[in-house]
């Protein structure tokens, strides 16, 4: 029989709709007891100290110790603060800060990450470099450096890199509902500053806070919700940056839901809207307006564009404000993330009929990274605000980010990480650049990454049990069909082809088409036949590249006369038909009638005029003039 208390924490739960149990159990925990609380604001992501499981291939980041479950939110991670904050680290000689220790780091300053998704071109610091989270991070630390030098510390850069006088993102609760060392936390953003003054007596305030459900009837004809939506207490929540905005207010009732009382799928949107302008130089980073402040206004079509696209985008928002100003005064919070001046610009003025206030003291910014303005992001980021967390919390040792960590909808301890070496970290760093080179056919890259880092060709990747198939560059070239990879890997770069797999494979087994097979026996004949155990390699007889560049040019001469032939044969069938004559004579008259439709007049009266004698043809043009003549004074008569 399962105990009731783990049944209750397998739901996620709703801070503004809890259970009783945990209401009338919770008590507060002091900030200074609780060893460096870890955040949850994303995904469970190992430490820059994870185990090599956790951080093979392309879709990690062994510099700040993340996976991540697609190709996209890699890459949008590498564009993020954090990762460039990690950069620079390494290069001062310093430690790498987890997400958690870098959100405290920039806990005091006036804005959220600018994180993104992944697409592509485009990333949310595109107010220039000036403005960015991670500059005035940076600027910051150099101060304290600078000051703590000169006031003899001689270790200033440590100091510059401690959380700072900011206070932790989330309150902590204990409750005997938890096992032992296992915490309820609850983001401290979402209380007002009445309540976040009433310290010693959090458990009412959080008592206070609770909405009963509220039952939503159909939306109206016009698509609205009933009056009914619009009475309980809700937020508002927007995002800006690059171009995009997304703008959504929430009610904080939940929905009465048979056997739940979570927030997650049941949220009631009040109002949604989002918009998306041109308004960033692709490729080049930042918007126009600051590239005109930096450097004068350019003059091509495009900044044009640009500039016009700034103005409609802020006249968009500012007009969406006001005809949400109903719902915003009545928010109990604002969450807004406004990464740049023009983009703060755009909410807060000052402007004519202005909404929004910088001195609200409703306003708060996103505890933890937020990607690209959506609406999905926003409803992500709604449900992160107000979902209760529930960590188990080693006190007796200094927390990691690694450490041991549950969620309300699981439970139950997990091992800890063990801690990389540095070569190991190397190697799982020359892995995930060197499977991205092969897998995109960077041949070049490749080549020149593997001379630059003094890399064997032949490196294996790591971890090797989550490589048996394709343990080496040659193995993994073969196995994604690509030729040119393989004969770059051969010919120029050094590789061995008779290194066995796991599974006991020669590289040239794992290829997939002929191309690729082509590759090792051209490889071969520029080899020779001294230079490896072809044979043992299980590779076939060499051939030039002339001989396969023949040979693919006569299948392809071979394959466009089959298809020539198929088509006769259709001809023919359809000609053989009962009708087909008739038909030809009508598309024959069709094509002549379209031929004398499009000959010009010049045309048609010399071939009037084809096969007459001179006087014949002076007679024929006295008749055209004259009756041009009749026409033109017809139509002056007719004027008049």
């Amino acid at each position: 029989m399962s105990n009731p208390s783990e049944e209750l924490l397998k739901k996620p739960l709703y801070v503004y709709d809890l259970p009783p149990q945990v209401l009338e159990t919770l008590a507060p925990k002091p900030d200074d007891e609780i060893a460096e609380p870890l955040d949850d604001s994303r995904p469970q992501s190992p430490s820059p100290s994870a185990s090599a499981e956790t951080l093979v291939g392309s879709q990690s980041c062994s510099l700040c110790g993340l996976t991540f479950a697609t190709v996209l939110d890699q890459r949008g991670h590498q564009r993020s603060d954090l990762h460039n904050y990690n950069l620079k680290q390494k290069v001062r000689g310093q430690k790498a800060v987890s997400d958690t220790e870098f959100e405290k780091l920039i806990g005091n300053l006036d804005e959220s990450l600018s994180g993104s998704d992944s697409d592509d071109s485009e990333d949310d610091g595109e107010e220039g470099k000036q403005e960015s989270t991670l500059t005035a991070l940076l600027r910051r630390q150099a101060k304290i450096a600078d000051r703590a030098a000169g006031d003899g510390n001689e270790d200033g850069a440590v100091t510059a890199n401690q959380p700072g006088r900011s206070k932790p993102p989330l309150l902590w609760f204990s409750s005997p509902l938890l096992p032992k060392n296992t915490y309820f936390g609850m983001y401290r953003a979402i209380l007002t500053g009445d309540e976040l003054r009433q310290q010693d007596d959090l458990t009412q305030v959080i008592k206070k806070k609770q909405v009963e459900p509220v039952t939503i009837p159909r939306p109206n004809k016009d698509g609205t919700l009933p009056e009914v939506a619009y009475k309980g207490p809700h937020i508002f929540l927007c995002m800006i940056g690059g171009g995009h905005f997304a703008g959504m207010v929430v009610s904080l009732a939940p929905r009465p839901v048979k056997g739940s009382t979570t927030m997650n799928r049941e949220a009631t949107v009040l109002a949604h809207k989002t918009f998306h302008r041109y308004t960033t130089r692709r490729k080049q980073g930042g918007s126009q307006s600051a590239n005109d402040n930096a450097k004068g206004n350019a003059h091509s079509a495009g900044a044009g564009i640009r500039r016009y696209n700034e103005q409609a985008l802020i006249q968009d928002v500012r007009a969406l404000l006001e005809d949400w100003k109903g719902l915003i005064d009545t928010s109990e919070l604002l969450f807004i993330r406004a990464t740049g001046s023009t983009n703060r610009r755009t909410l807060f003025g000052p402007y004519d009929g202005q909404v929004l206030k910088h001195n609200d003291t409703r306003l708060r910014g996103f505890p933890f990274s937020t990607r690209r303005a959506t609406q999905n992001e926003l409803m992500r980021s709604f449900i992160e605000l107000t979902r209760l967390k529930v960590k188990e919390i080693d006190p007796t040792r200094q927390v990691e980010p690694s450490e041991k960590e549950t969620s309300a909808s699981t439970k139950g301890p997990k091992p800890s990480k063990p801690k990389l070496s540095e070569e190991e970290e190397t190697a799982l760093l020359h892995t995930s650049q060197i499977q991205a080179f092969v897998r995109r056919s960077k041949v070049p890259a490749l080549l020149l990454y593997l001379k630059n880092n003094n890399v064997s060709a032949d490196f294996e990747l790591r971890p090797p049990e989550q490589n048996h198939h394709a343990p080496r560059p040659l193995h993994l070239a073969a196995a994604q069909n690509s030729p040119a990879m393989v004969l770059g890997l051969l010919a120029r770069g050094g590789a061995n082809p008779g290194l066995e797999n796991r599974e006991g494979k020669m590289p040239f087994e794992l290829a997939g088409d002929r191309a690729t097979r082509d590759a090792f026996r051209v490889a071969r004949s520029e080899l020779g036949e001294t230079s490896w155990a072809w044979d043992d390699a299980k590779v076939p007889p060499a051939m030039t590249k002339a001989e396969a560049d023949s040979r693919d040019e006569r299948e392809k001469q071979e394959a466009s006369q089959k298809e020539a032939d198929r088509r006769k044969a259709e001809e023919d069938k359809l000609r053989r038909e009962p009708g087909a004559a008739d038909r030809n004579a009508a598309k024959a008259k069709v094509n002549a009638l379209a031929a004398g439709l499009t000959k010009t007049p010049q045309e048609r009266r010399e071939e009037e005029s084809r096969g007459l004698t001179p006087e014949m043809r002076m007679r024929l043009e006295r008749e055209r003039r004259a009756r041009a003549a009749e026409a033109r004074l017809k139509k002056m008569q007719g004027g008049t």
